[in-house]
């Protein structure tokens, strides 16, 4: 089945995760100034969706891979993410990235699905790259135990980190591989 929604197109069959389909529109955004401003810090802004994006540590110039991608992504985070002066690409970007952003749904799959998507996800980053897990927090449709994604990360090779309140549905869990960045 093909559902086509404004910029968005997914392609997908029940029992399919999200993160096997391939998607198109602003998630596949490319900056055009052609600048490489690769380390010259953090952009601020002053919404509250702004200041939940510069907690994820990303900074001016990096690009950030994001699996995961559906219509019930928190947009104003995202926006804000891009705000900072990244670069965020889709799933099938070819590329070493610095970071990963990865949105999980109990309906995405199991445990199992999960750690090989982390075990994808570690694959294209650069040494020292962040994964950074969203879930659906609990008492929200999708939401996931905090204990079964930290075992499927530990599987993945992933060290859970630290957790924050990402956007207002949505659970951060930040991974690195492990014997990095604790």
């Amino acid at each position: 089945m093909t559902v086509v929604s404004g910029e968005h197109v997914t392609h997908g069959t029940a029992g399919v995760p999200r993160h096997a389909t391939r998607l198109a529109g602003p998630q596949a955004r490319q900056r055009t100034d052609g600048t490489d401003t690769k380390g010259q810090g953090v952009t601020g802004t002053t919404s509250p969706a702004g200041s939940e994006a510069a907690r994820f540590g990303f900074t001016e110039g990096q690009v950030i891979q994001e699996w995961g991608y559906d219509d019930d992504v928190d947009a104003a985070l995202r926006e804000a993410i891009e705000d900072l002066g990244v670069e965020l690409v889709d799933e099938d970007y070819d590329d070493v990235t610095d970071s990963a952003i990865v949105w999980w749904r109990s309906d995405d799959g199991d445990s199992t699905d999960l750690e090989d998507l982390l075990v994808d996800v570690g694959a294209a980053l650069d040494d020292g790259g962040l994964v950074w897990l969203l879930v659906p927090k609990a008492g929200q449709p999708g939401h996931v135990a905090p204990s079964e994604l930290g075992e499927s990360a530990r599987t993945a090779g992933l060290q859970p980190t630290s957790s924050i309140a990402a956007a207002p549905g949505w659970l951060g869990m930040r991974l690195v591989a492990k014997g990095r960045g604790r």
